[in-house]
């Protein structure tokens, strides 16, 4: 029996293990707590219980674990499924949801709103529209040609990239070094250190919509990575095909950026490791991606935030984890790629 491409045993292991991850993230960190003691503070808001823990732990476990194990993982799963989608529209497994400039332009937003303002809504609101503002640049430059319009997306979005790291390394220079400097150079490093259910509630959603959008033009994917010609003469209006898949991934990258930072190769290397789970149908790929994401993205967090006496920001770990395997699909790609 398969579900969308996959075996009965693969789905059940794709969901339960982000809820496997999600457990023990939270009753692991600096201030432990044992794990009957968490199912007890848990299950306490719906059964009337006694309560022999201390406030602290309510607070730590509601306030400061939960929101941040679930922005992980809303984080982990939105950019694993962009990064599949834009590897299966660009027919290149070198391709990641930073293609087309959104992380720049959502660094360039937020490095703005930490030099004029201390207000993490604006910081956040800047970081949003300066990414979905990358993307709708790179669009209009790609533009200029009609010819070959997927080369011509990349090679804008490299421009616009490098355009708003550019714009983003000025305000460094021009930053307070002693107060705004050191904040914008954390901030871009990326991390969930902070995140509130007022966060969750802002963001999630917008990550939650092109998450779900991404998901539902899955099987439409399979179509367009066969090329223009052959997905037009099965009917697939290719050209709003991709308009969906980039608007929806561009509103999942830039969300996360608003309140993660710059997190780099998540959505590069977990749609490989979905594909050697489940195959190459996109149909399989994007939820395994979901479930592989989240979980993979919330382990890394909770090693970040656990393996020193300090944080270590998310974006230097997941770019050692990633390195390699980039370095390891450099070598492959030299044979080709099919999806």
């Amino acid at each position: 029996m398969s579900i969308s491409g996959m075996r009965m045993s693969q789905v059940v292991t794709l969901v339960m293990l982000p809820l496997i991850v999600l457990t023990v993230a939270l009753f692991i960190g600096r201030y432990p707590i044992a794990p009957p003691l968490v199912a007890k503070i848990a299950v306490s808001p719906l059964i009337p219980l006694e309560r022999t823990w201390e406030p602290a732990m309510e607070t730590v476990l509601f306030r400061v674990r939960l929101p941040r194990a679930l922005a992980a993982m809303l984080v982990g799963a939105g950019l694993s499924v962009a990064g599949a989608s834009f590897q299966g529209m660009f027919k290149n497994p070198l391709v990641s949801p930073q293609i087309l400039g959104v992380s720049a332009g959502a660094g360039f937003g937020a490095a703005m709103g930490l030099l004029l303002s201390e207000s993490m809504g604006t910081v956040q609101a800047l970081a949003f529209f300066g990414g979905m503002s990358a993307v709708a640049l790179t669009y209009l430059i790609s533009r200029i040609y009609r010819t070959t319009p997927i080369l011509m997306l990349v090679l804008a979005g490299i421009v616009v990239g490098s355009l708003f790291s550019s714009l983003t390394s000025l305000i460094k220079y021009a930053a307070d070094p002693w107060n705004k400097l050191p904040a914008i150079v954390f901030w871009l490093l990326g991390s969930f250190n902070g995140i509130s259910l007022g966060d969750l509630l802002m963001v999630g959603p917008l990550i939650l919509a092109g998450t779900a959008a991404l998901l539902l033009v899955r099987w439409r994917i399979n179509v367009l990575s066969l090329g223009e010609e052959e997905a037009q003469a099965m009917g697939v209006n290719t050209g709003q095909l991709r308009t969906i898949i980039i608007i929806s991934a561009t509103v999942v990258t830039a969300a996360s950026v608003c309140i993660s930072g710059i997190i780099g190769w998540v959505g590069l290397v977990i749609p490989h490791i979905a594909r050697m789970v489940v195959g190459p149908d996109h149909r399989a790929v994007l939820p395994a991606s979901c479930a592989i994401g989240a979980s993979y993205l919330l382990v890394v967090d909770n090693i970040s935030r656990s393996m020193l006496s300090t944080e270590i920001p998310i974006g230097i770990l997941t770019s050692l984890l990633g390195a390699p395997v980039f370095a390891y699909l450099l070598r492959r790609s030299r044979t080709g790629w099919s999806s």
